[in-house]
């Protein structure tokens, strides 16, 4: 069993009709969106516990649980096969977010929540040396990790080589690229963050079609992942839907 910590969170859990085992609520937190939560879960049948705030706080891992933590069965990932699929089937142009050893849960979660709300088929995480899906990450996600399907595989640098011979172009987020708004970004794409301290490993960035930077002339030289990520998905959104 996992868990999903917070309001969001377990809201979302619940309107995507993932599998519940029980809702734990603490006795003191009653109101809001509390009470949507309750008449929700009522509705679909589902076990509600209340129980004394410390018990949660005992069982937390994001310790942002709001006063209410669902117990769930472990996160399903998919396969790259169907996240490919799952594109052509929407007959929309495959858009991928590939991660080079995001170690941050708080980055993956408002990566996985910037992916949901600019259309992305899906993000696709390193087996070894990534963070993977977990409260925090949910919570971080705001629930957008029940929308947004999330594949792991084994090794990135073949996943970007299947991805090419299914006709995406891969953008590799770097300092030594092109400034993003330059660059064509429409089409079949996938974009490729790297980790927190080390950027995109060597082989990864020699596999990629082309490279794309964020401008920057303040003291700082880099930003947060998740904040870069941002940057560059909602260039491709605006690219890939028109807008001026």
């Amino acid at each position: 069993m996992a868990n999903i910590e917070g309001r969001n969170p377990v809201i979302e859990a619940i309107k995507s009709e993932r599998e519940i085992d029980k809702i734990m609520i603490s006795n003191s937190a009653k109101e809001g969106s509390i009470k949507k939560i309750i008449g929700m879960a009522k509705e679909k049948n589902i076990v509600l516990q209340y129980v004394d705030k410390n018990k949660l706080d005992e069982i937390s891992t994001s310790h942002a649980h709001q006063g209410v933590i669902a117990q769930v069965s472990e996160y399903k990932y998919y396969e790259l096969d169907e996240l490919i699929k799952s594109a052509k089937e929407k007959s929309e142009s495959p858009f991928f977010i590939i991660l080079d050893e995001i170690t941050d849960p708080h980055n993956l979660g408002t990566i996985i929540r910037t992916a949901d709300a600019v259309g992305a088929h899906g993000v696709i995480i390193p087996k070894r040396r990534s963070v993977h899906i977990t409260p925090t990450v949910a919570k971080a996600s705001a629930g957008a990790v029940e929308y947004v399907p999330v594949c792991k595989v084994t090794n990135i640098v073949n996943t970007i080589k299947k991805l090419k011979e299914e006709g995406l172009w891969i953008a590799a987020a770097d300092m030594d690229g092109q400034p993003f708004y330059e660059q064509n970004l429409t089409g079949p794409i996938g974009l490729v963050i790297g980790s927190e301290g080390f950027g995109i490993s060597r082989l990864v960035k020699q596999n990629c079609d082309f490279t794309v930077k964020m401008p920057m002339i303040g003291n700082v030289t880099s930003l947060n992942a998740s904040v870069a990520g941002g940057i560059l998905l909602y260039e491709i959104f605006r690219q890939r839907t028109g807008k001026k």
